[in-house]
């Protein structure tokens, strides 16, 4: 496998700013641009896989493809934020424009597709759902990953006992082995396929030898996630819902079949209004497929190329 560029765009915020990262993949001029968001706790490298087969796939074609996987900030090798409250969607939403800004300037976008997993599909509403926001073209094609307006809130009381709670591990098998008994949803996995994710997501709590590891996240981006009401929920699906309907790229809506975070009733409500999504469903996942077993990856390579 090939690796990928680590890049960085500085981004405006009320404490002096900060820098986010992003990871680049593929043809560096490309004029079609695939940006991959990843969900809450993850980072970058979780599309390692998807990544590598859109590379070989634009291979194949002119002017072939670039992917860029953003390390939204508080995770991976992004700056942690001064202000935690900064933690919010609208606010990675910005800073995905000011990354977009930068990659167009480096290389001009022609044409622009979204991938987001959870958190990330979410990022891809807030930029799809507002026809003025200065993207360098509009998007093209959408793929939600287990996700859509309304978000079950028992799902996110699930993920609020686990978020930043982590602590240290002893090694990243050991750290992979902790994550495994959060993220049985992600559906099967051989130990080396989630060893392969799990890598990335921790870090050496200091540079001295046999350091211990810690997550890959800035454990304050809890706070504001379990400061959100049920009602407080209830009201920001409604705003999605106006924006989701807004859209007009065309939609692929990936289901785990077992998901807790999107309903079978959301799933097909998408199916019937705004860009009407395309439904594909995986049996034995839940929230989220992680979009490195074949049949994933095939349903998006097939969808960004059709």
């Amino acid at each position: 496998m090939t690796q990928p560029s680590l890049n960085y765009v500085n981004c405006p915020d009320a404490n002096g700013g900060h820098r986010m990262a992003y990871w680049q993949w593929g043809q560096p001029d490309a004029g079609h641009v695939i940006v991959c968001a990843h969900g809450l706790s993850r980072q970058g490298r979780d599309f390692d896989v998807l990544a590598q087969s859109l590379c070989d796939q634009g291979e194949k074609r002119e002017g072939g493809v670039r992917i860029i996987c953003p390390d939204v900030a508080g995770r991976g090798a992004s700056d942690w934020l001064k202000d935690p409250m900064g933690y919010q969607v609208p606010a990675y939403a910005a800073d995905m424009l000011a990354m977009l800004g930068q990659v167009h300037g480096q290389a001009p976008i022609t044409t622009l597709d979204w991938v987001g997993t959870s958190m990330g599909g979410l990022i891809g509403i807030i930029l799809c759902g507002q026809p003025g926001l200065p993207l360098p073209v509009p998007v093209r094609k959408l793929v939600l990953n287990d996700v859509g307006p309304a978000i079950q809130w028992q799902a996110l009381v699930r993920i609020g006992q686990y978020l930043g709670l982590a602590g240290e591990f002893e090694s990243v098998q050991a750290a992979a082995d902790a994550m495994w008994a959060v993220s049985t949803g992600f559906g099967p996995h051989t130990p080396e396929q989630w060893l392969a994710l799990s890598q990335h997501m921790v870090k050496p709590v200091s540079d001295a030898p046999g350091s211990k590891y810690r997550l890959h996240y800035d454990p304050a981006m809890a706070i504001p996630f379990r400061q959100a009401t049920e009602e407080a929920t209830q009201q920001g699906a409604a705003a999605l819902w106006q924006l989701y309907d807004n859209i007009k790229a065309q939609t692929l809506l990936i289901r785990g079949a077992n998901s807790d975070l999107l309903n079978p009733d959301t799933a097909k409500a998408m199916t019937e209004r705004g860009p009407h999504a395309r439904l594909v469903e995986f049996p034995g996942v839940g929230h989220a497929p992680t979009l490195i077993a074949d049949d994933q990856v095939a349903a998006v390579k097939g969808f960004l190329f059709s």
